[in-house]
């Protein structure tokens, strides 16, 4: 008798780990679906991006999560008045020296922001430290940084056209209005054909 007590015992213990073992289990994958989930919601295109680059979730989650907690050390700031007023004039020059000299307003204004997001409290480094730095709270904007970097690349090699410039001008502002905090819609931005150049 004895021993069925003991029996009975065990099977019920066992029947307790294996259930607490499947909840832990099912808790696990519950946080890591919704980390999964907030991450996407996030970065939204460039946790595509990111996922294409390094082939799977947990490597692309890993990335993104070091950019949050790299980030986060930052002391990112909002610009005063008279900053943000600055820039905007400064913006209005470079997008003025377009008619003259397109290559020279694109690399104007990749040398604008990076001022601007100096003043902001990012560390300015190399262009993929930078986008991955931008990527953590300008997700929905990034895709237009990196298609005027692509840009000015692609000129460096004398392979742009005025209107690819000319595109990449406007795709720095759209990441430039964000970043000074211009209340524009990024679609309004986006689509207003802010420069005219002769061909």
């Amino acid at each position: 008798m004895p021993s069925a007590a003991l029996i009975i015992a065990a099977v019920v213990i066992v029947a307790i780990l294996t259930l607490v073992a499947w909840s832990s289990a099912r808790r696990r994958r519950t946080e890591g679906l919704r980390h999964s989930a907030r991450l996407q919601e996030q970065f939204g295109s460039e946790y595509d991006r990111t996922l294409a680059e390094t082939g799977d979730a947990r490597s692309a989650e890993a990335e993104l999560t070091a950019r949050q907690e790299r980030v986060s050390g930052f002391d990112i700031r909002h610009l005063a008045d008279d900053e943000g007023k600055r820039f905007d004039d400064e913006w209005l020059v470079v997008k003025a020296s377009f008619v003259d000299d397109p290559s020279t307003a694109v690399r104007d204004a990749d040398a604008l922001l990076g001022r601007v997001m100096l003043a902001r409290g990012y560390p300015v480094a190399d262009f993929e430290q930078r986008s991955a730095d931008i990527s953590v709270d300008h997700s929905p904007v990034l895709a237009h940084y990196r298609a005027a970097h692509e840009i000015a690349l692609r000129d460096a090699q004398g392979q742009a056209t005025t209107e690819d410039l000319r595109q990449a001008v406007i795709s720095s502002h759209v990441l430039f209005s964000e970043l000074v905090e211009n209340l524009v819609p990024v679609e309004v931005v986006a689509e207003t054909p802010v420069l005219v150049a002769a061909q």
